[in-house]
C-alpha cells in the first residue's frame, strides 16, 4: 500500500469505530444517562442523520479548497465532536454531539475516494479506494471490540476519548504523508447540484440505498439471530462479530481487484446478486452453528465487496462534480442503514421470528441488482450509440 493512502485508512478506522461501536456500548450509555435502550438507539439515528446532512453540505462549502486542507478540516471536526461526546452530561447534549460527529463522515469518504483515485496508478483506482475502506473493516475487527470492552469494563466516555485520539493521529498523518493536490476546476454548489438533473446518479444512489439495505437488514439483527436461533451464548457474540469483520476485510480487498478487472457496474451487479443468495442461505442454515459461522464470514465478505465499485461508479457518473457525488454516495449507504434496519424489524414485530429479516435483506439486495442491471443496459446503449455516431 502506498504511504500516501495510510491517512485515509486510519481515518476510515476512526470513522468506522465511532459509527459501529455504538451498537456495543448502547446499554452502558443508556444506564449512564438514565434513559432506556430504545431511546439510546436514537443516538445511532442521530449520527446517520449527520452523515446524510453533512455529505453534500460540507463538500459544497469546502469544494474550492485543496483536498488536503478539506480532509484536515473534516478530521478536525470529527476529533472535536467525538471528544465532546465523551463529556456529554445528558441525553440531549449527546444527541447533538452524535449529530455533529456524523457530519464529516460522508464528506471524508467522498473526498478521500477522489483523492485515492488520483493517487492510484492507472487501472488501480478501485484498489486504492478499497484501502481507504479497509479502515472500516479493521475497525470492526479491532476497534469496535476494543471500544466495546473499554465501555463495559471502564467507561464509554473513555471509548470516545480513544476515538478522538485516532482522529488526532489521522490529522498528523494527513499533514505528513498526504501530498499537496491542486483543486481541479472551480467548485460551485449550484453547478454541482446539476448532477441530480440526470437519471444515472439517481439510479446509482438507489442502488446504494436499497441494495446495501440488504446488508443492514441482516447485520442489524445478527445478535438475536445468533442467540435466539443458533443458540450461541451472549458472551460469544463479540467474537462472532469479529469473524464478520474479517469477512468484510477480505471482501473489501477482493472488491478492489474485481472492480479494476471488470467494469464497476458489472462488479456491483455481481455482488448484489451474491448478497441476495447469501442472505437466503443464512435463513436456511441459521439453526446450525457451524454453517451459520461460515455464512457470517461469507456474507460479510460479499456485502462489503460493494463499497469500492459503487464509489467508482458514482465518481465516473459525476461529470465534473466528483467530490459531491462521492460524498452523496456515502449518504446513500447510511440511508441503506436506516432502511434495512427499519424494514428488517417489521417482520420481527409481526411475530415472524429472527430469521425473517434475511428475506427482507435478500429482496432489498435483489432490488439493488435490478437497478444495477438497469444502469448496465443504459451504459451499454449509450456506448453503442456513441460508437455508431463515431462511424
Amino acid at each position: 500500500m502506498k504511504k500516501s493512502l495510510l491517512p485515509l485508512t486510519i481515518g476510515g478506522f476512526g470513522i468506522g469505530m465511532t459509527e459501529f461501536v455504538m451498537m456495543g456500548i448502547l446499554p452502558d450509555i443508556a444506564n449512564s444517562l438514565h434513559i432506556s435502550i430504545p431511546v439510546a438507539g436514537h443516538l445511532i439515528s442521530s449520527y446517520a442523520l449527520g452523515v446524510v446532512l453533512g455529505a453534500p453540505l460540507l463538500v459544497g462549502i469546502a469544494g474550492n479548497y485543496p483536498p488536503k486542507k478539506i480532509l484536515l478540516g473534516l478530521m478536525a471536526l470529527f476529533t472535536f465532536c467525538n471528544a465532546l461526546s465523551s463529556f456529554a452530561p445528558n441525553y440531549e447534549i449527546m444527541m447533538m454531539t452524535r449529530l455533529l460527529s456524523g457530519l464529516p463522515h460522508g464528506a471524508f469518504f467522498g473526498v478521500g475516494a477522489v483523492v485515492a483515485s488520483r493517487l492510484a496508478g492507472k487501472g488501480k483506482e478501485a484498489q486504492a479506494i478499497s484501502m481507504m475502506f479497509a479502515g472500516l473493516t479493521v475497525a470492526n475487527i479491532i476497534g469496535v471490540p476494543l471500544g466495546t470492552y473499554i465501555g463495559h469494563t471502564m467507561s464509554w466516555r473513555i471509548t470516545f476519548i480513544l476515538i478522538a485520539v485516532v482522529g488526532l493521529i489521522t490529522m498528523l498523518c494527513i499533514q505528513k504523508l498526504l501530498p499537496e493536490m491542486p483543486v481541479v476546476g472551480e467548485s460551485n454548489l449550484r453547478k454541482d447540484l446539476k448532477l441530480f438533473t440526470r437519471v444515472e446518479p439517481w439510479l446509482i444512489l438507489g442502488i446504494t440505498a436499497i441494495g446495501t439495505g440488504g446488508l443492514f437488514a441482516w447485520f442489524s439483527y445478527i445478535a438475536p439471530l445468533l442467540t435466539e436461533v443458533a443458540g450461541f451464548g451472549s458472551d460469544q457474540i463479540t467474537w462472532i462479530l469479529v469473524l464478520a469483520g474479517l469477512g468484510m476485510a477480505v471482501g473489501n480487498l477482493i472488491a478492489g481487484r474485481t472492480a479494476d478487472m471488470m467494469s464497476p457496474i458489472k462488479a456491483t451487479a455481481l455482488f448484489l446478486l451474491l448478497m441476495s443468495v447469501c442472505l437466503m442461505v443464512v435463513y436456511f442454515v441459521a439453526p446450525f452453528k457451524g454453517p451459520l459461522l461460515v455464512m457470517t464470514f461469507v456474507t460479510g465478505a460479499v456485502a462489503f465487496s460493494l463499497g469500492a465499485p459503487i464509489q467508482i461508479l458514482m465518481i465516473r457518473a459525476a461529470n465534473g462534480s466528483e467530490m459531491l457525488a462521492s460524498s452523496v454516495s456515502q449518504a446513500g449507504f447510511n440511508i441503506g442503514n436506516a432502511l434495512g434496519a427499519y424494514l428488517g424489524g417489521l417482520p420481527i414485530a409481526a411475530g415472524l421470528g429472527y430469521t425473517s429479516p434475511e428475506w427482507v435483506g435478500a429482496m432489498l439486495a435483489f432490488a439493488g441488482f435490478v437497478l444495477a442491471m438497469t444502469v448496465y443496459f443504459r451504459q451499454r446503449n449509450v456506448a453503442s450509440f456513441e460508437l455508431a455516431a463515431g462511424n
